[in-house]
């Protein structure tokens, strides 16, 4: 799993690397029950605080991502498939939020926002 930090970029470096870590579990990267790296060697490999990455982890944890287990380490939860959907759909939806604004201020008229999309799931 790779992390990359960047200064340059407004999300706080805890956001972002929830963001990724979120990803790769969405993405499949990381699967279910799979170990993650301890918050003091991630803090090492990423060369940031203990408490970034606590605080990382922590969100992770509370939004149902990952599990700590005391003495043994940090995993990807299993069993949240519903849940990896849910996140994703959200996802989608504001994805496709943004473009119908950005298709309204253009004045898109509804048909051919419908022909935009099938155009495109056409060409997957």
């Amino acid at each position: 799993m790779d992390i990359i930090i960047s200064n340059a970029n407004a999300e706080p470096i805890y956001a972002q690397i929830t963001s990724q870590i979120k990803y790769a579990i969405l993405n499949g990267e990381l699967a279910e029950g799979e170990a993650l790296p301890s918050i003091r060697a991630l803090a090492n490999d990423l060369r940031i605080s203990v408490i970034t990455t606590k605080r990382a982890y922590a969100d992770l944890e509370e939004e149902g991502f990952i599990d700590t287990v005391q003495g043994k380490g940090t995993f990807v939860k299993g069993g949240n498939r519903e849940l990896l959907r849910e996140q994703r759909m959200k996802q989608v939806e504001a994805l496709l939020d943004e473009a119908l604004r950005e298709a309204e201020a253009l004045g898109l008229t509804r048909e051919e926002i419908h022909g935009l999309v099938d155009v495109l799931v056409e060409s997957e």
